[in-house]
């Protein structure tokens, strides 16, 4: 499970990442990321850790199924955020054949949607 200070939880956190960010679509996903924003709501002078967060619609599926979705990208995502820079903000949008993927394909399209935001992948 990702780590509590690790989850994107402010509506206007959600607006930043996917407005100001860089995207890189996937089938399965998009993946949005503002890197290493400040965050405005963190106390103290600390570097404020990589936050994540996931939006599944009605699209993907009925309920069991955009639940099964997130617990499935939670999972990938946490052993994936310490990958980006601190402070960064990062939002997972599952697209209409998330619900069809299995772990495996979800696995291999945010790794290659990472991999690409972080400069490491052609376009």
């Amino acid at each position: 499970m990702l780590p509590t200070e690790n989850r994107l939880r402010r509506r206007e956190d959600f607006a930043t990442a996917v407005r100001r960010g860089r995207r890189a679509g996937r089938p399965t996903l998009v993946v949005h990321l503002r890197s290493g924003a400040t965050d405005p709501h963190a106390p103290g002078e600390s570097a404020p850790p990589t936050r994540a967060g996931f939006v599944v619609s009605k699209a993907v599926g009925g309920a069991v199924v955009r639940n099964k979705v997130k617990r499935r990208l939670r999972h990938l995502m946490r052993d994936r955020v310490d990958r980006f820079p601190p402070g960064s903000l990062v939002v997972v949008r599952a697209l209409p054949g998330a619900g069809d993927a299995d772990h495996a394909q979800l696995a291999r399209d945010l790794d290659a949607a990472v991999e690409r935001l972080l400069g490491g992948g052609a376009r």
